[in-house]
């Protein structure tokens, strides 16, 4: 354990989190004095002081919210860093199932970043009324989500802490390809039926927002992104890595593949992202914004490519498919 918490990776990320974590302390405390005076129709020096308060509590909220945002993608780093250290483990993937805490932390993770991508739409409109009409429902908003942090930032410290590195873990290859035994796809399904779906619900998704469709638009994106996880592990990985058996979310964020990994999981999680935010201010605004959609359909179309390219080329260069 005590070489994990020694590593410079884990020590700049346990500040960091630590350093932020208390920041948010502050802020969760003046929302709490917020919410008990505010009084938007007051025309008083206390209303006036809140006012100003707001604006200071606030943008420490969306400084802290942005950094959580850029923290993440460290943190899988992170994690793969420490392949190094845990024996069988190749890459995150082991280092991740290291202990029980490791995959509810990702969860969380991922969960977090789209409440916070939420919660900074909510504070963007209300900074843009002159009233700040969402200014309690974005401070409960925080407030809930500050529940959240807390359990990541005690499941961060549980994990790092927890981590063996005199027992060995599963591999990659164990976890997710064929040496773990059976399929890892869901409900039954097989490669030919994944890609049908996924080729589909992105059709589905470009559909959406065309006809400017909230429902449809949330429904068919996280269908999508839902899809688009077990054809990329199961089926596009194995040409990022050029080798049928090897089926890894982690590995391809080695240098080994050029880092490309960040950037096919960034197009997707962040054309996701946009389309909940676009949805969240459709049911606020009565309309959705065009701009967050089309950048979100233009980021998952970029990811489909993308994915698509790695096996248009692996064919030119070989003249056979895996």
């Amino acid at each position: 354990m005590s070489e994990i918490l020694l590593s410079h990776e884990v020590i700049i990320y346990l500040l960091s989190e630590g350093i932020l974590y208390a920041l948010l302390l502050v802020a969760v405390v003046a929302t709490g004095s917020l919410l008990r005076g505010w009084d938007f129709e007051a025309f008083t020096p206390k209303q006036f002081a809140l006012e100003n308060r707001s604006y200071l509590v606030m943008t420490i909220i969306f400084f802290v919210m942005m950094l959580k945002v850029l923290l993440l993608p460290y943190f899988v780093y992170t994690i793969d860093s420490l392949a190094s250290l845990i024996p069988g483990a190749m890459c995150g993937a082991g280092v991740i199932k290291a202990n029980r805490y490791g995959n509810p932390l990702l969860t969380l993770k991922l969960i977090i970043l789209l409440l916070s991508g939420l919660w900074l739409t909510l504070n963007w409109l209300d900074l843009h009324s002159k009233h700040y009409p969402y200014l309690r429902a974005k401070s409960w908003f925080f407030v809930g989500l500050f529940g959240l942090l807390s359990l990541e930032f005690g499941l961060d410290i549980l994990y790092f802490t927890h981590i063996e590195t005199t027992q060995p873990v599963s591999c990659c290859s164990v976890i997710f390809g064929s040496l773990g035994g059976g399929s890892g796809l869901p409900l039954g399904l097989d490669i030919p039926k994944v890609l049908w779906l996924f080729y589909l619900l992105f059709a589905l998704v470009v559909l959406s927002g065309v006809m400017e469709s909230l429902l449809l638009g949330v429904v068919s994106t996280l269908l999508f992104a839902t899809v688009a996880y077990y054809a990329v592990v199961y089926f596009f990985g194995t040409y990022i890595y050029e080798l049928p058996t090897h089926q890894c979310p982690f590995c391809m964020l080695q240098d080994h593949y050029f880092y490309v990994g960040y950037l096919v999981w960034g197009l997707l999680l962040v054309g996701v992202f946009l389309r909940l935010n676009s949805t969240l201010l459709g049911y606020l605004m009565g309309h959705s914004s065009s701009r967050l959609t089309h950048l979100s359909t233009l980021l998952l179309g970029l990811f489909t490519l993308l994915c698509s390219a790695f096996v248009a080329l692996y064919y030119l260069k070989n003249g056979v498919l895996l």
